[in-house]
């Protein structure tokens, strides 16, 4: 991933955390000779050293991971576009994001690993429910056959890249300015892209 050296994040803990908030990722891994990606939830393993999930078995991409096969998990957060009409001098338009890649080895998880990890994912998600589901509450032979149209995974690490691309390389008047006008618009993504600028420069 292009990392501008002024958008550099090297916080793992604050990388992590960005990555729990953010969760549903995008899987990219090489398959018969062509990329192929697949949107999903992701969640780390309790030393924080893989991450987690599942695919559909239905899903192709799947038949390629085995524990040399290198993939790539890619998380994003806010982001908004950054009028250059909001500078005091000329410049160009540019775009204000946070995004974590994470890369890694891939290898297939059965058994009691994946209900644990399909457990904790469904556990996760119902927390906020009025009702929660639990996979313990559902009778044992429909979570087996439904487990079995699943094919579990693990990643493990071998580097996090991050960029919180937030208009740290402006003079404090410019980017207080760009908080200003993207707070005017009141949109979700707008808003929290002026809150987490507003975490970077004060």
């Amino acid at each position: 991933m292009y990392v501008p050296k002024y958008a550099e994040n090297n916080d793992v803990p604050a990388i992590i955390d960005f990555i729990k908030h953010h969760s549903f990722g995008i899987l990219v891994s090489q398959s018969e000779h062509k990329m192929v990606a697949t949107h999903l939830p992701l969640e780390f393993s309790s030393d924080k050293t893989k991450l987690v999930g599942h695919i559909s078995r239905a899903n192709r991409q799947w038949k390629n991971f085995n524990n040399t096969s290198d993939v790539l998990a890619i998380f994003s957060g806010p982001h908004a576009y950054i009028s250059s009409s909001w500078y005091d001098h000329e410049n160009v338009p540019t775009w204000n994001y946070i995004a974590a890649h994470v890369y890694g080895k891939i290898s297939i998880i059965e058994g009691e690993e994946l209900y644990e990890s399909l457990k904790r994912l469904t556990d996760k998600y119902e927390a906020a429910s009025s009702q929660p589901v639990s996979i313990e509450a559902m009778t044992p032979e429909y979570v087996r056959k439904s487990i079995q149209g699943l094919v579990g995974f693990e990643i493990a690490i071998t580097n996090i890249e991050a960029t919180y691309k937030l208009s740290q390389n402006r003079d404090q008047k410019n980017h207080q300015n760009i908080i200003h006008e993207l707070e005017k618009r009141r949109d979700e993504g707008s808003s929290r892209v002026a809150e987490e600028m507003r975490k970077t420069k004060g």
